[in-house]
């Protein structure tokens, strides 16, 4: 099969590009937020250093200092080492390589040739502590860093006269190690504000979905509780001889549509907890739609009879859908469900389906009492007030935000079009399927083996 790729876009910044690609190397998608920091921590110190020790690697063996250009290179490598060990997700031997590498070649360097690389080390000490959470290393390595710098400091020594830098590279040896600090401790200031403000975003986040859960359970209550009374209350007059047989059938029926909803309402909230834990999971499919609409509108009998309805049911049987049967199942019922409920006496429902190469476009269309405009922007939420039916039944909204999520975890689109007073027109596009293709999408795979 022909795959269009584009061709990436001309950047004008190309140097921009290949900074940021080097400093995340390693940052991976779901990395925990500090570890992703450290490690383009760890990338920017090498971005800036890699390109100076190798200048200095061939400057000074130019100038003969074959010793200190042999260093320079081996910091070279170190630092390449790193990003590469980065790259294959081995980030604590990534670290430990950097701090303890470049201790034993910064104490050589100081120490022989006496041009500053002794203050490197405090960057290392700084590192350390940024770097690592286990106390007993952070402190094994900080009393070696901080010995080294000691030993180095006080040792008094001169440079043989082979060894000797000039004065200027010393300079900027010590300005590099000194501006250091600057940078790193400004680097995770920035990382902790942001670490702060995205733990107040997921606070808040938390903090509207128990709100929304518990609106939820307070309006699911109220479904479950009228039922229930209602049955309490008819059992204990049939109990007491307050209602004869016939008055108790006539009583029956409509409990009957109570306790129907309220399966539906239950079902819903079953599923759709399900969804908030990641419970449920999509099995695609290939099957034809129109067996399924069937199966549906038979639950809704009782329902369509009781307000005389109309009901369509126009999907062609060539049509197949790649998707979840279950969950387009589950898509139908509270589509249909919601047609019925909000539909006048001798109203008109109707199922359909179209297909386009790639997608199969799915309506429900009624024409009842419509949606009021001010109602559309929170229909797939919890925003929405619990609506009543043109029969008194009670919604809770919660069918129609299932309906969505299971419509987006099957590659799908949901749209609605209303008008108050005219009725509602749901319409679900989901993938086309193929009558010849194995049922289920496991099978299709095991076949290739």
């Amino acid at each position: 099969m022909f795959i269009f790729v584009p061709m990436p876009a001309f950047s004008p910044y190309p140097f921009t590009s290949i900074f940021t690609r080097i400093a995340n190397i390693g940052v991976r998608t779901g990395m925990p937020f500090i570890e992703a920091r450290r490690t383009r921590l760890l990338n920017l110190l090498a971005l800036p250093w890699l390109p100076l020790m190798l200048i200095f690697c061939i400057l000074n063996a130019f100038q003969d200092r074959h010793l200190l250009s042999l260093l320079n290179g081996l910091n070279v490598a170190g630092g390449l080492t790193v990003l590469w060990l980065h790259h294959r997700q081995r980030y604590l031997s990534a670290r430990l390589l950097l701090i303890v590498y470049s201790i034993v070649l910064y104490t050589i360097t100081a120490l022989l040739y006496r041009n500053g690389a002794e203050y490197f080390l405090l960057n290392i000490l700084i590192v350390t502590i940024l770097v690592y959470d286990n106390t007993w290393l952070i402190a094994t390595l900080s009393l070696i860093t901080i010995s080294a710098f000691l030993i180095i400091h006080f040792t008094g020594a001169e440079a043989p006269g082979q060894f000797t830098v000039p004065v200027p590279r010393i300079v900027f040896n010590v300005s590099c190690a000194l501006l250091f600090p600057i940078l790193a401790l400004t680097y995770f200031k920035q990382v902790h504000a942001d670490y702060q403000q995205e733990m107040e975003a997921k606070r808040q986040a938390l903090a509207a979905l128990n709100r929304d859960k518990e609106k939820l359970f307070s309006v699911i209550a109220h479904d479950i509780r009228g039922p229930l009374a209602t049955l309490e209350l008819l059992l204990d007059m049939f109990r007491k001889g307050e209602y004869n047989e016939s008055s108790m059938l006539e009583a029956s029926e409509e409990l009957y549509k109570k306790v129907h909803h309220l399966g539906g309402s239950i079902d819903n909230m079953l599923r759709w907890s399900m969804g908030q834990m990641r419970g449920i999971r999509t099995a695609p499919e290939h099957f034809p739609p129109a067996p399924l609409a069937d199966e549906v509108l038979q639950m809704f009998v009782p329902g369509i009879d009781g307000k005389s309805l109309q009901v369509t049911q126009d999907i062609p049987g060539e049509i197949y859908l790649f998707a979840d049967r279950e969950q387009v199942a589950v898509i139908l019922r509270n589509l249909v469900s919601n047609a019925i409920k909000f539909s006048h006496p001798g109203g008109r429902i109707y199922l359909g389906a179209s297909q386009s190469p790639s997608t199969v476009t799915l309506t429900v269309r009624d024409e009842g009492t419509g949606i009021a405009a001010d109602k559309m922007s929170g229909l797939f939420s919890f925003q929405t007030i619990p609506s009543y039916g043109t029969g008194g039944e009670r919604g809770s909204g919660l069918g129609l935000l299932l309906c969505l999520e299971f419509t987006n975890l099957n590659n799908g689109q949901l749209l609605v079009k209303s008008t108050p007073g005219e009725g509602t027109v749901f319409t679900v596009i989901l993938p086309a399927g193929s009558a010849g293709a194995p049922a289920n999408s496991d099978e299709a795979d095991d076949e290739d083996f």
